[in-house]
């Protein structure tokens, strides 16, 4: 039976005028010196110099004085060796030196891709028909360093999307905040993502410090001990545990007057240095109704690839905390979005072709899973996966699948599992339930399409993809004759 499939004439394309505020940096000796002249202007230069600064992009971004300024603090450690105290300073001279550390970054000025939908958290004034959407996607820019971004619109009863203007003041969180540590909390974490009952490396780190301690002072007990013990692999594996561990959690707050397309989630902490990719959000419902929104999504330092996990409620405020365990070591995991048998459930693909399940307790452990779908047919041999987190229907979970073949061609399929216990299959779509078309195979990576998550709405399946790695848009598909195609496919 085939799925009638209905690709929507709309597109979501790159846009290099979209840019933010980052800080600019080479090296202390560098900097002091680039200080030192800028101290050394007249201050009718200062002034000319810095007014000319602002008229260029104070249009650009938001507050670009207050970026000027928080950049200009990075700095203050520097003006030890240049015997100026920094407090003597005016704000202009202050926001003049920070100009100059400072460089615009064009976020997805390469690509816009694997995009994700959820259900918005404010659905006040619609109508019974429509729903608000917030889309993720993961825009790429200089570097192909990618990071998380965002656009709301509105489903109507026909399943077209209005989406929201895009605004151009984009700005990474207010408010960025490192993790506290609490260190019996912190020890335990540590023994639960180690493989080895070796506690001696730890300990020797960890006696160091106070029962509550920040990132800065963990990563120089770290290097204080690793110069006192032998050097090795086994030791060097546990140093780079705890590392890991440590630089894996912050928190992020966007201000209120932004709108949800101007905020960017930027790589910060060590280990997602160089992207952020495919985040799978979904809508999670706890057995007492409370409603979280989370997103795994891979953090990758230009190496090595870690799973991570962010959640919000409101899409303003963000934490983040890492996936660890045996099985958190690969991309796309994909949270189910309630617990079964009183159990968190995950998708997973830890061997890199076939599809797994886990269950866990704690949703940032993950320990053990099951194989559950191997590639079976010709479209699907190399490898198989998820496109985003289960659905959840009267005939089973939905999960929206990618399968890669002949030529790395990747198709979109589609299985149905049983509700109570999804290790069971039910059905498979025996052929693809899309194809890249001859406009969907051209781009940065030619015959691909991707997706990190769909809802169901009006009946229909809205299914967001990406087209070869460059662009994307959505499809819909009637709902029934899916499910219909996935009973009838056994």
């Amino acid at each position: 039976m085939q799925v009638c499939v209905t690709r929507k004439d709309v597109k979501f394309s790159s846009d290099p005028s979209r840019v933010i505020a980052r800080f600019l940096y080479t090296d202390d000796e560098r900097s002091k010196d680039i200080i030192e002249k800028v101290l050394a202007m007249s201050e009718d230069e200062a002034n000319i110099t810095l007014s000319q600064v602002l008229r260029g992009y104070s249009k650009r971004h938001r507050n670009i004085s207050k970026i000027f300024e928080k950049h200009f603090n990075k700095l203050n450690y520097l003006f030890k060796d240049l015997e100026i105290l920094p407090g003597k300073l005016d704000q202009s001279r202050k926001a003049l030196i920070g100009s100059y550390f400072t460089m615009e970054y064009s976020i997805e000025s390469a690509a816009f891709f694997n995009p994700s939908i959820v259900e918005d958290p404010d659905q006040s004034e619609l109508r019974a028909d429509e729903k608000r959407v917030i889309f993720s996607f993961r825009a790429t820019g200089e570097g192909h360093i990618s990071s998380l971004v965002f656009r709301d619109g509105i489903i109507d009863k026909d399943n077209n999307i209005i989406f929201e203007p895009v605004g151009k003041m984009l700005a990474e969180a207010d408010l960025i905040k490192r993790h506290i540590y609490n260190k019996k909390s912190f020890t335990r974490k540590l023994n639960e993502m180690q493989s080895s009952n070796n506690i001696t490396l730890p300990t020797l780190v960890l006696d160091k410090l106070n029962d509550c301690f920040t990132y800065g002072e963990l990563k120089k007990c770290v290097e204080e001990v690793r110069e006192k013990i032998p050097h090795s692999s086994f030791n060097e594996l546990h140093f780079d545990q705890i590392m890991w561990l440590a630089s894996s959690h912050y928190e992020l707050k966007f201000s209120l007057d932004s709108a949800i397309s101007e905020r960017v989630i930027f790589p910060i902490s060590d280990t997602e240095r160089n992207g952020i990719e495919d985040a799978r959000f979904v809508k999670f419902t706890e057995n007492n109704g409370e409603v979280t929104y989370y997103a795994t999504y891979t953090a990758y330092d230009g190496i090595t690839i870690l799973p991570k996990l962010l959640e919000t409620k409101d899409f303003y405020q963000f934490k983040v905390r890492p996936i660890h365990g045996e099985i958190a070591k690969n991309k796309g995991m994909a949270l189910f979005p309630r617990k079964i048998n009183g159990k968190y459930a995950m998708l997973c693909r830890i061997d890199g072709v076939n599809n797994y399940i886990a269950f866990s307790d704690n949703i940032s452990i993950w320990h053990e899973a099951k194989l559950i779908q191997k590639p079976k047919f010709p479209w699907e041999l190399v490898q198989i996966g998820n496109c985003g987190s289960p659905i959840e229907t009267e005939d089973g979970w939905l999960v929206i699948t990618h399968g890669v073949g002949p030529m790395r061609e990747y198709v979109l399929g589609a299985s149905l599992f049983d509700l109570e216990n999804p290790e069971k299959e039910i059905g498979r779509l025996k052929t693809p339930l899309m194809m890249p078309n001859d406009k969907e195979r051209e781009g940065y990576v030619p015959n691909v399409i991707y997706s990190c998550g769909s809802i169901i709405q009006n009946d229909n399946l809205i299914l967001p993809y990406a087209m070869s790695d460059y662009v994307s848009t959505y499809a819909t598909i009637n709902l029934a004759e899916l499910l219909k195609a996935l009973k009838n496919s056994k």
